[in-house]
């Protein structure tokens, strides 16, 4: 599958419908996306589709990340472009100012081990991140009980494999 361009392109008002399908294929969260904090970024393919997605929603201090829709399509699983998308994330988040990144992820410990990340206390991603989209929604419906967290600083982003 050819991608128009390798580059994530942020994501605009125009967009927001596209991802909130591509995330909802991928059985991943699609509360806020058009939220104003909530930076997303696609890659699509040659015929304009999205194959893949990554973004984050910082803190009230601004010095925590939280990554989420990170995401590729099937044709792209196994290649490093989940990976790229995710270094691409954590990046932008450090330009920004955040200097530890957070995440929920009950099925891809291992990809996220793989990129620095290390279980984490669910408990204090909720103080960090108070009233992100995500933390708010898992809070209000019950959900970030059963959540599992990860995290990483974002300092060291040159040994990120």
């Amino acid at each position: 599958m050819p991608l128009a361009d390798p580059t994530p392109a942020r994501v605009g008002p125009d967009d927001v419908d596209d991802v909130h399908a591509f995330l909802s294929a991928c059985d991943l969260t699609v509360a806020g996306l058009a939220h104003p904090d909530v930076r997303l970024w696609t890659v699509r393919d040659a015929a304009g589709a999205v194959v893949g997605t990554t973004g984050y929603e910082t803190g009230p201090d601004g010095r925590h990340a939280l990554l989420r829709s990170v995401a590729v399509g099937p044709a792209l699983r196994g290649s490093g472009r989940g990976a790229a998308l995710a270094r691409f994330a954590m990046a932008e988040a450090a330009a920004g100012g955040a200097r530890r990144a957070w995440l929920f992820s009950r099925r891809s410990g291992p990809f996220w081990q793989g990129l620095g990340f290390v279980p984490a206390d669910r408990a204090e991603l909720a103080t960090v991140l108070a009233g992100t989209t995500q933390v708010e929604l898992f809070r209000t419906t019950g959900q970030l009980g059963r959540e599992v967290a990860w995290s990483r600083p974002l300092v060291s982003l040159a040994s990120v494999p």
